[in-house]
């Protein structure tokens, strides 16, 4: 975008800025806008353009001091407001201000659709799913093709988590304290748990292959003083240990990670103590033998099931936490109306990333219904339910046809070939399925069933070997995963820019003139019995950035703390020609004794005539 042609216009330089911003050209915009801001500093529209251009380069302090700026010219825009909550939420501790910021911008322009979806993507990332669900539906009320507000009101649907979960955005603390501190449980439940596994299982062999149990226990002893060590150097890296219980309360798998470790450690100790006076070849081998003929049970068949319960604790712990990890993230959400939402607006990149994700997600449900499907005739003997295999495409069709994906999902399916083909797979595993359960029913030869069972348990393995293709390319190539961490929060995405971006009001030089110099100015605002009228004794001044300055009484001001969208009046005060109305918000200024109302909107009309009709007023 070329500079303007009228260089000493500091608006002109604003439009300059909003085109660079819409062509994703902040180094651009930031130039304009500072020169904006260079030709009228007490112009608030042209501080947001730095605010906004300096927060898509990254420099979020000096977007917060661009964004009070503006908000300290126009205290009453809900455009300045909107903008400092946004950036607000990305410094550390910076929530409480954001959301304050957020509520205001709400209160000044209910009717836009912005302050609602800062609202809700403040919301989301504390965890509260329902009330951003809400907020987001109150802007869709308002602009129903708000691509932000679709976006992220499916990742409410979806129950997203961001990934820095354990970090409260309330909080004081640093972020990367918190995360150091995450990393560092982390590696020491990792570690510690990797630890007990390998030496236990060297004990087992020790104990009863060849008998060695005092050095084996004493061994397994002097392991824990190892764990201790780690314990103590993964402990020194934690320096915000007064956040830890709150990481634990907000991070439910960090919580789990820790307290596994914990009880692993507990049965690695009761495993030492209980080691079972057991050797392979006479002991195990014939207790094995024995065990089915064997009717009443003894105290060292309870020591050694107790020993054998303990190990597998320890040994197989880690598997358990990610076969659980994995079951409840898939069963997390309502994914179906995620879709609906995410395909609602023009395709886009993060509503294409996420779809993507979430489809993997509804393959993810559908394997596990498959699996269900495939075992349950099996273990009740009865081949015959194997045709609730058609549930698989019958639950595929109903996604396809609720989930918008009539005219999506042929492009997705062509970018993401792993999902092509866990899907196709799926499909041919249910058929397998339905297969296996009619050959009875047709009197087939059994051979037709078993190949049938092969195929079902070759398709289920063909998906679960796409996922990890899948997941193997993500982690190649750094991009995203079909995991619900590559899930991620809309934010300016689409072609739409932020309401915060839009233009300030501006009063032309009559209007100016006629607060300056009238006498019969007149306020509208509403009170608890409705709408109230009254004479403003003067307008003190009318700013550059076009507020109004008003000296009010007493009754004003309580009215403009309960509610402060007002509409001041006025008529021409020389030739009465025309009248004008600003509405706009009204706050208290104690220190100067006055109302500043920041416009919204300016309307203007003529008077008519005697034998004129009256003519509609003008909107500016």
């Amino acid at each position: 975008m070329p500079s303007p042609r009228d260089r000493s216009d500091p608006r002109a330089w604003c439009v300059v800025a909003v085109a660079r911003l819409a062509r994703d050209l902040p180094e651009g915009a930031l130039e304009a806008a500072g020169e904006a801001v260079a030709r009228d500093p007490d112009g608030e529209w042209g501080h947001r353009l730095v605010s906004l251009a300096q927060e898509r380069l990254g420099r979020d302090s000096e977007a917060v001091v661009a964004a009070q700026d503006a908000v300290r010219l126009a205290p009453g825009s809900w455009a300045a407001r909107l903008r400092l909550g946004s950036v607000l939420r990305r410094l550390p501790g910076g929530w409480r201000d954001a959301w304050s910021e957020a509520q205001r911008a709400v209160r000044f322009a209910p009717e836009q659709p912005d302050p609602h979806v800062l609202i809700g993507d403040l919301a989301l990332l504390r965890g509260d799913h329902r009330q951003a669900a809400a907020a987001y539906r109150a802007a869709l009320r308002r602009e129903e093709e708000h691509p932000g507000a679709r976006v992220n009101l499916g990742l409410a649907y979806l129950r997203w988590g961001r990934p820095r979960d354990h970090h409260d955005p309330a909080w004081a603390a640093d972020p990367r304290e918190t995360g150091r501190a995450r990393r560092a449980l982390e590696l020491w439940s990792r570690q510690v748990r990797l630890l007990l596994v390998v030496c236990l299982a060297a004990v087992a062999v020790l104990a009863f292959w060849y008998d060695l149990r005092d050095p084996a226990r004493a061994g397994g002893a002097a392991v824990l003083v190892l764990a201790a060590a780690i314990t103590v150097r993964q402990a020194r890296k934690v320096t915000v240990w007064r956040y830890v219980p709150g990481m634990l309360a907000r991070d439910l798998w960090l919580c789990v990670a820790v307290s596994v470790t914990l009880l692993a450690v507990a049965a690695y100790a009761a495993a030492l103590i209980t080691l079972p006076a057991w050797t392979l070849a006479d002991e195990v081998v014939p207790l094995v033998a024995a065990a089915g003929a064997r009717e009443q049970v003894g105290w060292d068949d309870v020591v050694g099931g107790f020993w054998a319960g303990l190990f597998g604790l320890v040994l197989f712990n880690g598997a358990a936490v990610t076969s659980l990890r994995a079951f409840a993230e898939t069963w997390q959400g309502r994914p179906v109306r995620a879709l609906a939402e995410f395909t609602a607006v023009p395709p886009e990149r993060v509503g294409r990333r996420d779809t993507d994700v979430t489809l993997w997600i509804v393959a993810a449900r559908l394997w596990f219904l498959l699996v269900l499907l495939a075992v349950l005739p099996l273990v009740a003997a009865e081949p015959r339910a194997a045709p609730a295999g058609a549930c698989v495409p019958a639950a595929m069709l109903y996604v396809w046809w609720r989930g918008g994906l009539r005219s999506r999902l042929g492009e997705i399916l062509r970018d993401d070939w792993g999902l092509a083909v866990a899907l196709a797979f799926l499909m041919a595993g249910a058929a397998a399925l339905v297969v296996a359960g009619a050959v009875p029913a047709l009197g087939l030869p059994p051979s037709i069933g078993a190949r049938a069972w092969w195929a079902v348990a070759a398709a289920l393995v063909i998906v679960v070997m796409a996922f990890a293709a899948r997941a193997v390319r993500a982690w190649w190539r750094g991009s995203s995963g079909p995991w619900r961490a590559s899930l991620v929060l809309c934010e300016g995405c689409g072609p739409r820019l932020p309401g915060d971006a839009g233009p300030s009001v501006t009063l032309s030089p009559e209007v100016r003139r006629a607060f300056t110099y009238s006498r019969g100015v007149v306020l509208s605002y509403t009170d608890a019995g409705g709408p109230r009228t009254l004479a403003v004794g003067a307008v003190t001044s009318v700013t550059r950035s076009g507020e109004l300055r008003l000296i009010a009484s007493e009754e004003a001001w309580a009215a403009a703390e309960r509610d402060p969208r007002v509409a001041v009046f006025v008529a021409d005060p020389i030739g009465r020609r025309f009248w004008t109305e600003v509405r706009g918000i009204a706050l208290a200024d104690a220190a100067d004794n006055v109302l500043r109302v920041t416009p919204k909107h300016v309307l203007v009309g003529e008077f008519p005539g005697r034998h004129e009709a009256r003519p509609s007023p003008r909107r500016s």
